[in-house]
């Protein structure tokens, strides 16, 4: 019984007193101590704690004694008072501050791995990637995993490429080809990016962050180059009329876009969404 009322928060020394009451017509805490033989000093204080906690009361006289309240409304008040904190830890609990904006670095093609591979396992919802073809390797059995697990993957593949992935937008490959160092970016649930590249003569790197403004532009980016991919297969001879080949009159009108690349018509590689027709 002792046991069972430590179970209940009540320490050795507090249930061996209740015990000692319960049941019985009320008692000083002189009684009380030859009962449970223990000093008065520290059954007084075991009495005192019993009464906090609404488990005994006292009964005013000379001298003041001590009644255990009936296990019965005991139980009732302990449940109460369980429903209530399981309440309280529910309500606070479920729903956590957002987690502070983080920059995280990975260096190294084991740990850029690592981190596709822990970020796609906790993706609940939907992934977008943008992504050269000659580097789809290195994630697309990640990718597929997800797939499987029922997660949206949606990839965009700057150059043609075989894969088993449901939702494909190929992208043109910009005039010269990929550069020494190829540009890759995650965008999961729209909570967490990736950005990274993998090189030819080193290794991989990428950084990740839950930055509210690096996950807008990775969002806009994405839907930017879905939007313009379609009107340049839509309206590709009107748009070479209106501003040259290659928006080569937009570059000409903005001196801070000169350092860029035109990216090229959609010619090479036209767009193409495949999608999931099982």
């Amino acid at each position: 019984m002792i046991e069972a009322l430590r179970k209940l928060g009540l320490s050795d020394l507090e249930a061996r007193c209740y015990l000692a009451l319960h049941g019985q017509p009320p008692s000083s805490g002189y009684e009380v101590a030859k009962q449970v033989s223990v000093s008065r000093s520290n059954v007084y204080a075991a009495l005192r704690s019993l009464v906090d906690k609404g488990v005994c009361r006292t009964i005013e006289g000379e001298p003041v004694t001590f009644a255990a309240i009936p296990v019965r409304q005991v139980v009732k008040l302990l449940q109460a008072e369980f429903e209530r904190t399981a309440r309280l830890l529910e309500n606070e609990l479920t729903h956590l501050p957002a987690a502070p904006p983080f920059f995280s670095n990975w260096k190294g093609d084991a740990q850029v791995d690592l981190a596709v591979r822990r970020l796609a396992a906790n993706a609940s919802t939907e992934i977008l990637v943008d992504i050269w073809a000659e580097d789809l390797h290195q994630i697309e059995d990640t990718l597929l995993a997800a797939e499987e697990r029922g997660i949206t993957v949606h990839l965009m593949v700057i150059g043609d490429i075989p894969t088993a992935l449901s939702r494909v937008i190929v992208h043109s490959v910009p005039a010269g080809g990929p550069k020494a160092a190829r540009n890759f970016s995650l965008l999961l649930d729209k909570e967490t990016s990736l950005l990274g590249s993998f090189t030819r003569h080193s290794q991989a790197s990428a950084l990740e962050s839950n930055h509210p403004a690096v996950l807008d532009v990775l969002q806009t980016s994405y839907y930017h180059d879905v939007v313009m991919m379609r009107i340049e297969q839509d309206f590709a001879t009107e748009l070479e009329a209106r501003y040259g080949k290659n928006y080569s009159l937009i570059f000409q009108e903005h001196p801070e876009m000169r350092g860029r690349k035109p990216a090229p018509a959609t010619e090479p590689h036209p767009y193409r969404l495949e999608e999931d027709t099982r």
